[in-house]
């Protein structure tokens, strides 16, 4: 089972079978846990993220499309997406933007098919949003990567709510001609 593809394991997930939820966890474990802390910053709240995660994937584990993508960018889409619900309900304390800009894009521990797969695109995608304007590119971050609204945007950056959707807009199509190819688009999804 431990040289099984990540669609056998996730197969095996959907059943139940307790060497391939093992398996399961143990190949994703890491990835999961580091994109949920990098977006939280928070130890306790990324396990709780982590976790939910798995359960989200053995929950949905049939709905699973390969036509979509890989099975990590599945379920770490997924990551994101409760990582950042998880951020929205804590709002405890501001973050500057300028200190998320400085982040950048979270990084996810790949394995060596997926970085065959998507290494260079990732690359791409990074020198495409470096060289946006700086308001373009603090916009889209938040947006894309922190899960933040035009409004929240426009309130955090002292914006009106017409200028950061602009901004967001403009920043995805920069980014979406920087991913054209002669007659074919890239998809970013």
């Amino acid at each position: 089972m431990w040289a099984a593809s990540d669609e056998a394991l996730l197969a095996g997930l959907a059943t139940g079978d307790a060497e391939a939820i093992a398996a399961f966890v143990r190949r994703f474990q890491r990835r999961v846990f580091g994109l949920a802390l990098v977006i939280v910053g928070d130890t306790g709240v990324a396990e709780d993220v982590a976790q939910e995660a798995f359960a989200r994937a053995w929950k949905h584990a049939q709905a699973y499309d390969v036509r979509r993508g890989p099975v990590a960018a599945w379920l770490l889409a997924i990551t994101r997406n409760l990582a950042i619900d998880a951020m929205r309900l804590r709002r405890a304390e501001p973050t500057d933007p300028a200190e998320i800009v400085a982040l950048g894009i979270p990084e996810t521990e790949a394995g060596p098919d997926e970085r065959a797969l998507i290494g260079e695109d990732v690359a791409r995608l990074r020198r495409a949003i470096a060289h946006l304007p700086e308001d373009q590119r603090r916009a889209l971050i938040l947006a894309a990567f922190y899960g933040r609204t035009a409004r929240e945007i426009s309130d955090s950056e002292h914006v009106p709510l017409g200028t950061a959707k602009t901004r967001i807009r403009a920043a995805m199509i920069k980014l979406r001609s920087a991913f054209e190819v002669t007659g074919e688009r890239t998809d970013l999804r």
